[in-house]
């Protein structure tokens, strides 16, 4: 039963998000994909996923531990945090603290995450804004 009613509230969640993605106002000068392309796919993938939790459920759901789920909902508050904070800190900060954060309560030890903190910052950054020539929210440093 549990299933289901993830599977509900992912497909509302990817309908809320298919309806946000088509009132995008789009310019005259727009590449060939638009902007409300990935939106679109990001909401097909999710109502796939939550068709298929809702058709096929798990017989013996196992929810995990209090502990566990204090972890996730830290996580979420986290991803939260990261979308607030990032306008002020900019991209490189905000992504080091938000992923090496994220890295060690998966698991991995405190200087390892502060490696793949830092090492999944500067690479988003190199290859979304050097490379593709994309903008990312600059921080108090300029970048």
């Amino acid at each position: 039963m549990s299933d289901r009613i993830l599977g509900g509230i992912g497909l509302a969640l990817a309908i809320f998000y298919a309806i946000s993605a088509a009132m995008i106002q789009e310019s005259f000068m727009t590449d060939a994909i638009g902007p409300k392309t990935f939106p679109y796919i990001i909401s097909a993938v999710i109502a796939i996923a939550s068709l298929v939790f809702i058709c096929r459920p798990d017989p013996n759901p196992a929810w995990p531990a209090l502990n566990r789920l204090a972890e996730i909902g830290f996580a979420v508050v986290v991803t939260m945090l990261y979308a607030w904070v990032l306008p002020e800190l900019g991209f490189l900060i905000s992504t080091a603290l938000a992923a090496g954060y994220l890295t060690w309560r998966l698991g991995t030890t405190p200087l390892a995450s502060i490696l793949v903190g830092v090492g999944t910052s500067v690479g988003i950054y190199v290859v979304f804004h050097l490379v593709l020539g994309l903008s990312l929210a600059e921080g108090p440093l300029g970048f």
